[in-house]
């Protein structure tokens, strides 16, 4: 397994979901802002691309800008604070997102959350093979189109029968791609060989905890707006 950028995935995995699950609770536009800030100063420190991320939290405006504006000109109770705890949540999210998915592939992740969380062989290796046909379906999406063609017919991406041939094309890949795994010798439930074992450091969950607490502490404690 490659040696990942920064901190572990699967601790990215545990920050992301049990800050993202209080964030959904709590309504905090500091906590907000600061799981933002909190989120930008990772992704500058790992050297992400500065442009890519402006480009997606440009394109996220929208949805941010939406939520303000709908908290604030049919909300019932303090609409100024609703809907800026709104709008910033979706940034939030937004950004704790980003610290995994900038800086780690799928792959990864899978790989990761396999070894320390236990997640399945069969869910992990059904991921893994559906993400690597991913430039199949881009060939299949331009067969479908060039022989409707040439039955002088057009298929667009509005059309039902356009996905339902690539339904069809699905279904057929499964059973290869299952046929596949056989041959390879993966049985679902039984037990299979690490050819890496990961290691990840006991600072890595005491870091989690501690964010945990913190933000817990001034979410219930100090109450910030």
């Amino acid at each position: 397994m490659t040696k990942t950028r920064g901190l572990n995935p699967t601790t990215l995995v545990l920050i992301i979901v049990s800050i993202g699950l209080c964030t959904s609770f709590i309504r905090s536009v500091a906590l907000n802002v600061a799981v933002i800030i909190g989120s930008l100063m990772y992704l500058l420190f790992l050297r992400v691309p500065f442009k890519k991320t402006i480009i997606i939290l440009l394109v996220a405006l929208p949805l941010a800008l939406g939520s303000w504006l709908s908290f604030y000109f049919f909300g019932t109770e303090d609409r100024w604070h609703v809907a800026w705890i709104y709008g910033s949540r979706v940034y939030a999210y937004l950004t704790l997102a980003l610290t995994l998915t900038l800086t780690t592939s799928a792959k990864m992740i899978l790989l990761s959350l396999h070894q320390h969380l236990k997640l399945p062989n069969t869910f992990v290796y059904g991921v893994l093979a559906a993400l690597n046909m991913f430039h199949r379906l881009k060939s299949a999406f331009r067969q479908v189109r060039y022989s409707a063609m040439l039955r002088g017919q057009a298929y667009h991406l509005w059309q039902p029968r356009f996905y339902l041939r690539l339904i069809i094309i699905a279904l057929n890949w499964s059973g290869d791609l299952a046929m596949a795994m056989t041959s390879q010798g993966f049985t679902e439930g039984a037990d299979r060989t690490e050819l890496v074992s990961e290691h990840l450091p006991w600072w890595q969950y005491l870091l989690v905890v501690v964010l945990l607490v913190a933000y817990l502490w001034l979410a219930l404690d100090n109450c910030p707006w």
